[in-house]
């Protein structure tokens, strides 16, 4: 059992003004793993002061693009030397299967941060525009102290999501990881500072909800990047809203597979395990509602549900394992009473349901479930479960689909079934959401990656994932000889 390091402030590790720790537990055995602290109001004043001296005072605001670039593809070959240690900690925390960890907290991180420095590095931050009465300079800034509040589902590739382009541009950060995944957090300030990082750029507060609120408010905070659920994002959102703070808030979903009639469904199957199982459902933009068209329905279903009692459900650890434990007690609790309180309304569980999965005695598991019977406007057709749940709901012809899969508060991801790409491209484009597959659903690390509605504001990943650490400035120079 290991005791996190505190917080990392000023380039150092540091001791938190209280004294409260919260246990950290391993998901797949309940046994405790680790302790973390909680940072109070005090430590977050520090954490922030921090950044904002090394932001106005330091060099790393004031380097240039290939400066920076350097530093973080040190960084990134720091994170790939602890990578291995790094994937086990965060499974052993959230219950990531381990061939999956490796992907997006191991090797991950290391490809975004190297990804943003090469994007920087091909930019020039000035551009001078002649204009009829003289030309104007606009120029390119970073935008000052980024509060970055990451989940525990993703916790290393979601923070190299705002880490890396924020530091690119020349930003200092505050990183608020979720408790559940605090321990592994501990590996950026390591490679940071074996990157040459200068103090203060990067700063690292453990803490709940209490600690990112704090965080949010304080008023040298000039950005605000958020991951996690629609009502803390709705709490975020408001407290950026009073101060006059941009934010970017990545947020949840309930997306819907549109199955055609003229679908290949072996490549529908063998698509399940990314689309609507990753990470043993613990995924913003699963997509957990499936459409198929009634003429094939129970062909789809039966399908979905072998697919579904055929995932092998075990130790996160194991590379065998598809589908590993929820992330605590609490959230495991609160995946069953969805579906228990589905099944009392009427709903039927084709696999699965309400229980421990064979052999599994402890550790926080469900079983991957497959509802049908289902209303579409039923809560578990409607709610984000953030588990291994689906439902299956028919429809009558393509424009009920589209009108279902629309039919939601949120706006995240999606895909469509077919064997004519084309006709599945027409599909695509009238689904509202800020992603979606054809024939397969998988994150391009290339591309803007959001949503729409109640599932955030803003975009990650890509090139456009830059702007939201931009702020634009003017200087008119007047006349050009």
């Amino acid at each position: 059992m290991t005791a996190h390091r505190d917080m990392f402030v000023e380039g150092r590790w540091q001791r938190l003004d209280g004294s409260e720790r919260i246990p950290v537990h391993e998901a797949a055995t309940e046994g405790r793993i680790g302790t973390v602290g909680v940072a109070g109001l005090l430590d977050v004043d520090r954490a922030v002061r921090s950044a904002h001296t090394a932001f106005t005072c330091g060099p790393w605001s004031h380097s240039t693009p290939i400066e920076r670039a350097a530093v973080l593809d040190r960084l990134a070959t720091e994170l790939e030397r602890r990578a291995e240690a790094t994937a086990t900690l965060v499974s052993r925390q959230n219950g990531t299967p381990i061939t999956l960890s490796r992907l997006a907290n191991g090797a991950g991180p290391a490809e975004t941060f190297r990804r943003y420095a090469e994007l920087v590095a091909d930019q020039d931050p000035e551009e001078l525009r002649p204009s009829p009465s003289g030309a104007t300079l606009v120029r390119r800034e970073p935008v000052g102290v980024v509060a970055a509040i990451t989940p525990w589902n993703f916790p290393q590739a979601l923070a190299a999501m705002k880490l890396g382009p924020a530091l690119a541009l020349g930003c200092s950060v505050v990183l608020k990881p979720a408790l559940e995944t605090t321990l592994d957090a501990a590996v950026f300030a390591e490679a940071a500072a074996a990157a040459g990082l200068p103090d203060g750029v990067l700063n690292i507060l453990p803490g709940g909800a209490d600690t990112g609120s704090a965080l949010v408010g304080h008023p040298l905070v000039d950005k605000v990047a958020f991951t996690g659920s629609t009502a803390a994002g709705r709490a975020i959102g408001a407290q950026c809203g009073q101060r006059i703070r941009a934010c970017t808030l990545e947020l949840g979903g309930k997306s819907a597979s549109i199955v055609l009639d003229d679908v290949d469904l072996p490549a529908f199957v063998a698509g399940l395990a990314e689309s609507s199982f990753r990470n043993n459902g613990q995924t913003c933009a699963i997509q957990a509602r499936i459409l198929a068209p009634r003429s094939r329905h129970d062909e789809v279903l039966q399908a979905v549900a072998e697919f579904a009692d055929g995932l092998v459900v075990g130790d996160p650890l194991d590379p065998a394992t598809t589908c590993g434990p929820m992330v605590s007690a609490v959230h495991r609790d609160r995946v069953r009473n969805h579906i228990e309180r589905a099944l009392e309304r009427g709903a039927r569980a084709v696999a699965g349901g309400v229980g421990r999965p064979a052999g599994r005695d402890r550790g926080w598991f469900i079983r991957p479930t497959v509802l049908t019977g289902v209303s579409p406007q039923d809560p578990i057709a409607r709610d984000e479960v953030f588990g291994p749940v689906v439902v299956v709901l028919p429809y009558d012809d393509v424009d009920e689909a589209v009108a279902l899969a629309n039919d939601s508060d949120y706006g995240l991801g999606g895909s469509v079934w077919t064997r004519d790409e084309p006709r599945g491209l027409e599909v695509a484009r009238r689904v509202r959401t800020g992603t979606i597959g054809v024939n397969y659903y998988r994150l391009d690390p290339g591309a803007p990656f959001g949503g729409i509605k109640d599932s955030g504001l803003g975009r990650e990943m890509g090139p456009e994932g830059l702007d939201a650490y931009v702020e634009y400035k003017s200087i008119y120079v007047g006349e050009v000889a």
